[in-house]
């Protein structure tokens, strides 16, 4: 990725049930890839969600928020999915990584 990009973080804790959750996340995953300015995305669910989606600039962060379906679903969060959320948004200005297969 290139240097700088920003990191959305989204960490939650759920309600009970699915509640059409798993398609929900789903479907917004392909349309964030559908994006302008979307880099990619990375997620680990258990007790806690995390969720980091990779994004170019600052705008294209807000046009996401915007997006009629991405707001749709975050209502639907608020109604149906979450007790709780947490949004941080960082600038990536370096990185490294170990990958022992490569």
């Amino acid at each position: 990725m290139k240097k700088p990009y920003y990191a959305v973080i989204f960490t939650s804790t759920r309600t009970a049930g699915d509640n059409g959750y798993g398609d929900m996340a789903d479907f917004m995953e392909q349309l964030a890839k559908k994006q302008s300015g979307y880099i990619g995305i990375e997620s680990a669910k258990q007790e806690i969600g995390i969720t980091v989606s990779y994004w170019e600039s600052l705008n294209a962060i807000h046009d996401w928020k915007q997006q009629a379906d991405h707001l749709l679903a975050q209502k639907k969060g608020l109604s149906n999915w979450y007790d709780s959320y947490t949004v941080r948004i960082c600038l990536v200005e370096r990185e490294y990584s170990f990958n022992r297969n490569t």
